[in-house]
């Protein structure tokens, strides 16, 4: 009931704008979604599934956006840059993903619990997506690293123009790490400037017996 599940956790994240997560009650998420209480149940199993699959749909949706990024049109620096800066805007705007992507989990957020042993398998695809182990910080940042390997040109040899360089992986994470210091530590000045400071705007390899030339 893919239609019901996606309205419930709107109704959770939503209930989150107003009451911390110990103060929000599946009967009102349901009557929010205009669904039984059963239906929320059969759905996510529990208070803490529920928690789960919301995370599980802020980190997927943050991945998805990275994805639609990095297939820009554009320069490779410019890909970053676009990546960066999304990365400080959701993050500021989405408490669950900078708690995801800081490791910053406060009292009001939907902690996501481990199952507990001997817990039923849930019969709903997306929640037993949602119960396996969800990623953490460091996951995040090298399943954006990870994706960099996807850009077109990223396998041209060094000196072939954008996009060549061997340690674009390292670069990307590079971007992502700056924009989460700028989560975590709001700055003046923009994170581009920072991003294109760090990585360039070429993003092109050149060997040190060019660089000695």
């Amino acid at each position: 009931m893919p239609a019901a599940r996606e309205s419930l956790l709107n109704a959770a994240l939503a209930a989150l704008r107003d009451l911390p997560w110990s103060g929000i009650r599946m009967v009102d998420v349901a009557s929010a979604a205009g669904v039984s209480r059963q239906t929320l149940y059969n759905e996510f199993g529990s208070k803490d599934g529920l928690a789960r699959a919301l995370v599980r749909r802020e980190a997927d949706a943050y991945l998805r956006g990275v994805d639609r990024l990095m297939a820009q049109s554009a320069s490779v620096a410019d890909r970053l840059v676009s990546v960066a800066e999304w990365t400080v805007r959701e993050a500021r705007a989405r408490p669950v993903l900078r708690a995801l992507l800081t490791g910053c989990w406060g009292e009001r957020l939907p902690v996501p619990l481990p199952l507990r042993g001997g817990t039923v398998v849930s019969r709903v695809p997306a929640q037993r997506r949602a119960d396996a182990r969800l990623p953490g910080p460091a996951e995040l940042v090298a399943a954006v690293r990870d994706r960099s390997l996807g850009v077109p040109g990223h396998g041209r040899r060094s000196g072939d123009g954008d996009g060549g360089a061997g340690d674009l992986p390292q670069r990307c994470e590079l971007a992502v790490r700056l924009a989460l210091s700028f989560v975590v530590a709001p700055a003046g000045g923009s994170v581009a400037q920072l991003v294109r400071a760090a990585v360039g705007d070429g993003i092109t390899a050149t060997s040190p017996r060019a660089a000695d030339r």
